[in-house]
């Protein structure tokens, strides 16, 4: 027998109060009525609990009807917008009571977001590319005015004095700053600047280099013969890049170069070793050897890229012959693990002392080994690229400290050799190896494609992490000072070994106990070689600390050397406010620090480092293709 289900079909067609809501008055109806078993209707105090129900709900719309229009009294009397808000929020108050639940605003599809995401990365690019472009115009301003003082007061000479409102000559008078600065011009595309640069080398500069007396070998192919050659390409020379619309013919820079160089060839051929003297007689077409009978390393080896280029754009391997004839003497001669002493004899092809350093006298030697490798790539020479590699392992092994109390990576010198005591001092020209090591990893292809396409080994990676320690200890050589600028020596502290307390004046650097700057080290002549390091690791990382640094330093430039009737100053102390002012403007102002600001803060294409090569005076050559007028 069949037991009746425990349910009744009236049960069947319930409503579902999780799911839908139900108004008030079919919520009662249904509990009064549903149920005969249990009606709570069938005893006085289940009727009475109901009548108490209904009447306290009635009591309820009766009460909240009657606020609403006491509420609305009221804001008529007050006739102002509070009246108006306590009538919104009198009228509304029931309806809260009752409101449903309120709805989700709708939701973007992942497609949407992504497309809201995009747009806003867009925005922010543009800001921080509009940034950029508004300092690199301020560098290019600078330039300008640079230019202007020299143009008022020292045209047709060397360099300038601002102060003095003068020209002088100390390069041999071929009007080094118009050469050194023209190509700095022509990428900036200041069509007026390059118009003036070039009609004066055309009308001027012949006259110059047939007349003139003694010049330095190595100051001059680096300056002047770089600077005609770098402009000639950039003015459309052989297929070149035509940045300029205005000047001379390409031809007027290619002819004074080889005028120039062939005569600057005279201090190779009158050596008797591979060794060229230092010092070249222009209007004699002779050379002779420096009072004391040396050449420094650095300035014999830094002259190839320059001969080996002209080699290429005349199809004569001449210069090319003897400029790599040093190069390849100095492949056979002993070193210290790849490292080499400052000073050269040319009259036995020897180096002369111990002093071992990257500074001055020594820097570019190492710079040159990778960039002419660099440059000629496709010609096998790789004993270059060996020796470079062996002599960064040196320079790790015994010239790489950290200082005291905080630890910061820098390059000293064994004025003594291998088994003298360490020095702990630092120029500032030795902050071109952050740049060169960085180049050296990569060459000059950014890590990120690097990496990507697994190109570097171990060595390159210690490299590139060696270079961005220097990078910021140089940039520290700025920061520890009172105007933001670097003195041209520093010494460190090492443990063990305090140099003294000799401060850069800026108490709240971090590094002020690990950086002394010593009285007669205090002077800033406007050098380029830290913020060429800068330039040259920002394109290679792309990290955006390198451009924030070079800003900090171009301001310090802006605010402390510039010269009100034109032009820029070098300082005596960077470490005192207001700094004591030297009265001259190197040509690498223009020629080097200004440019490599101008490309560290501008687009990473432009004279692309996988495609150019850098002389050691910012002069931009491309990569030579084979093999024409090399061999």
């Amino acid at each position: 027998m069949s037991k009746s289900l425990p349910y009744s079909m009236k049960d069947v067609h319930y409503d579902n109060a999780k799911f839908r809501q139900r108004s008030c008055l079919k919520l009662i109806t249904q509990s009064v009525l549903t149920s005969k078993k249990h009606d709570c209707t069938s005893c006085s105090t289940g009727k009475f609990l109901v009548l108490l129900m209904i009447s306290g709900l009635v009591y309820l719309m009766l009460t909240h009807a009657s606020s609403s229009n006491s509420v609305g009294r009221i804001a008529k009397d007050m006739g102002t917008e509070a009246g108006d808000h306590l009538i919104t929020n009198g009228s509304s108050s029931f309806a809260r009571f009752w409101r449903k639940p309120p709805r989700l605003p709708p939701r973007l599809s992942p497609d949407e977001m992504g497309s809201n995401n995009s747009s806003r990365h867009e925005a922010e690019n543009l800001n921080v590319a509009s940034k950029w472009r508004a300092r690199q115009q301020g560098v290019r301003n600078a330039f300008i005015h640079a230019w202007s003082g020299y143009k008022s007061y020292a045209m047709g000479h060397d360099e300038l004095m601002p102060l003095s409102q003068r020209g002088v000559d100390g390069l041999g008078g071929l009007g080094a700053t118009v050469v050194d600065a023209l190509d700095t011009a022509m990428i900036m595309g200041i069509d007026e600047i390059v118009s003036e640069a070039g009609s004066w080398i055309e009308k001027h500069l012949p006259e110059r280099i047939n007349e003139k007396g003694q010049v330095n070998l190595f100051e001059t192919t680096i300056r002047v013969l770089g600077g005609l050659l770098s402009a000639y390409h950039l003015s459309g020379g052989q297929q070149g890049k035509n940045l300029a619309h205005k000047g001379p013919e390409p031809v007027v820079y290619l002819e004074n170069a080889r005028n120039l160089a062939d005569r600057l060839l005279t201090a190779f051929t009158s050596s008797p070793t591979a060794i060229p003297f230092s010092d070249v007689i222009l209007r004699d077409n002779t050379a002779h050897p420096a009072p004391d009978g040396l050449s420094s390393t650095s300035e014999v080896s830094t002259l190839q890229l320059e001969f080996n280029y002209l080699s290429s754009l005349t199809g004569d391997p001449k210069y090319s012959t003897e400029s790599m004839k040093v190069l390849e003497h100095l492949k056979t001669i002993p070193k210290v693990e790849g490292l080499v002493p400052i000073y050269i004899s040319p009259n036995n092809g020897e180096f002369s002392g111990e002093n071992i350093r990257l500074g001055s006298r020594g820097d570019s030697y190492y710079e040159y080994l990778l960039k002419v490798w660099l440059q000629r790539r496709e010609n096998n020479l790789t004993y270059l690229h060996d020796m470079y590699e062996e002599a960064m392992k040196g320079v790790r092994h015994l010239l790489v400290r950290k200082s005291s109390p905080n630890g910061l990576i820098f390059v000293g010198e064994l004025p003594y050799g291998p088994n003298g005591a360490f020095s702990p001092k630092m120029d500032h020209l030795v902050c071109f190896l952050s740049g060169t090591l960085a180049l050296g990893a990569t060459k000059g292809i950014t890590k990120e494609v690097a990496m990507k396409a697994n190109l570097l080994t171990f060595e390159d990676l210690e490299h590139l992490k060696l270079a961005e320690e220097l990078a910021k200890t140089c940039f520290e050589m700025y920061s520890v000072t009172s105007t933001g600028l670097a003195p041209e020596i520093a010494y460190f502290n090492v443990e063990g070994n305090s140099e003294g307390a000799a401060d850069g004046g800026n108490k709240s650097s971090k590094y002020v106990h690990d950086i002394v700057i010593k009285h007669a080290d205090r002077h800033n002549l406007l050098r380029p070689e830290t913020v060429e390091s800068l330039f040259v690791l920002y394109r290679i990382t792309e990290d955006p600390k390198y451009r924030e640094w070079g800003w900090e330093i171009f301001k310090a430039f802006e605010k402390y050397t510039k010269v009100g009737s034109g032009g820029y100053t070098s300082l005596d102390d960077v470490t005192v406010l207001p700094p004591r002012r030297r009265d001259k403007m190197e040509t690498f102002f223009l020629g080097e620090t200004l440019k490599y600001l101008y490309l560290l803060f501008g687009d990473k294409t432009v004279i692309a480092l996988d495609e150019f090569v850098f002389n050691t005076e910012a002069h931009p050559f491309p990569i030579i293709k084979g093999s024409s007028g090399m061999e």
